[in-house]
């Protein structure tokens, strides 16, 4: 979240920040959280002045009774508990404001960095680097993958709908081998400086908030209700809570962690949308990468998370083009982001594969991660940045797509075959 002083100490700096989003609803709810921020000063010093009053009464009635003045006691202990009653309905009333403030902060989104491109939408998203594409793509390439991959016999949709209902996918035979091979690959792209991790897939409500993804999507997560856990959307949820609650010496940061997970989505409001194939799933493996970084660690951090999601893409000779995401298509949580985006020609789309994000200190504040700098006296908020360094689905689909050969069958990318049991070229069963 914000940091909730802004909203007294530069609460205009902070909505101009806020207007770059193009979004109405977040102005609203800025200005509602800049009033009630308001409220609770006036009742904590209401309630505050009222607590002083009461320990000089009690202070007085021992006098009173030293002096052996009973009756002078008794009015003054009546005076005494009426401001108690007076005390405790304002501390009251200071809770349920506070309990509105805290909710519109979390809702509340991050403030875009200066360096981030303004624009409404999606549509205003700048290609920073690329396209990198071939001179043309041949007919053979223009089929899409869920045709291919069916013929081959190596993705079962239909059998993994009767498993567990729409939008689930099945990878079989080289499929699925492609599939791990996948991550594997990315995992070791990245061992040179990334501590593997292997988090649980269920969290508690307060891991999944400490991201930003509740209370704000918990139409798109996967709830267990009777366990208060959930389902990860992604391993960043679980990879930035590590250290919640801790606070580290700045000589650790940054750390860098890394993690091959599942990831489940309910993809609320999805249906009908790209949902053929492996463009869009409730489940699907991805491996992260994730940085906890000081605040002037992290322009360079996201630079490196990127370059280390496109180094993956690249070698996998597939076509791409790096776009940076403008204020006004941000999420929530987001400082700066970038997108990679694959060309399937077989889909005649650009499909986005990775996004890395840098997200300040709004996480870390709402997971309370802070570090201590050597000689300094306090400690602050660190930063948390994070990448998808591969997610399976898309980058399967592109491969099939631009891998496809005239005969039908796909060739196996030269990084991964080391990784599919010397297999090179993917045929029908």
């Amino acid at each position: 979240m914000i940091d909730v002083r802004l909203l007294r100490t530069d609460p205009d700096g902070a909505r101009a920040a806020l207007a770059r989003r193009h979004s109405a609803d977040v102005l609203v709810q800025f200005d509602r959280a800049v009033e009630i921020e308001s409220s609770v000063r006036d009742l904590q010093a209401r309630r505050d002045g009222l607590r002083a009053e009461v320990n000089e009464l009690s202070k007085q009635v021992g006098a009173k009774r030293r002096d052996g003045d009973a009756a002078g006691a008794e009015a003054l202990q009546a005076q005494s508990r009426a401001l108690g009653d007076e005390e405790k309905a304002v501390a009251d009333q200071l809770d349920g404001v506070q309990a509105e403030l805290r909710d519109l902060l979390l809702r509340i989104p991050n403030l875009p960095h200066p360096d981030a491109p303004d624009g409404a939408d999606e549509r205003e998203n700048p290609v920073v680097k690329g396209p990198f594409l071939p001179a043309e793509f041949p007919d053979h390439q223009r089929v899409p993958h869920w045709e291919t991959a069916t013929a081959l016999g190596i993705l079962d949709n239909e059998r993994a709908t009767k498993i567990s209902g729409a939008m689930f996918t099945m990878q079989r035979g080289a499929g699925a081998t492609l599939a791990r091979a996948l991550c594997q690959y990315a995992l070791d792209m990245n061992a040179d400086a990334f501590e593997e991790v292997r988090p649980p897939s269920l969290v508690t409500t307060a891991t999944l908030t400490a991201t930003g993804q509740l209370p704000k999507f918990a139409d798109d997560a996967y709830a267990i209700e009777r366990d208060d856990l959930w389902c990860i959307p992604t391993a960043e949820v679980p990879l930035t809570s590590i250290y919640a609650g801790e606070v580290l010496d700045d000589a650790q940061l940054p750390i860098r962690l890394m993690a091959y997970t599942p990831c489940y989505r309910r993809e609320a409001g999805s249906a009908g949308r790209d949902t053929r194939g492996m463009l869009r799933a409730h489940e699907f493996d991805k491996v992260e990468i994730l940085a906890i970084a000081t605040p002037a660690q992290g322009p360079d951090m996201l630079i490196e998370l990127r370059d280390r999601a496109e180094a993956l893409i690249s070698g996998l000779g597939l076509p791409y083009r790096i776009i940076e995401i403008c204020t006004g298509d941000m999420g929530q949580s987001h400082h700066r982001s970038f997108d990679i985006e694959v060309y399937a020609p077989g889909c005649d789309n650009w499909l986005e594969v990775s996004s890395v994000s840098w997200f300040s200190d709004y996480q870390a504040r709402r997971g309370d991660i802070r570090f201590r700098t050597a000689g300094e006296k306090g400690t602050t908020i660190a930063n948390t940045l994070n990448g998808s360094a591969l997610a399976v689905p898309r980058v399967w689909a592109s491969i099939v797509e631009n891998y496809r050969q005239a005969d039908g069958t796909v060739a196996v990318p030269q990084v991964l075959q080391r990784y599919m049991r010397g297999l090179t070229v993917i045929g029908p069963k």
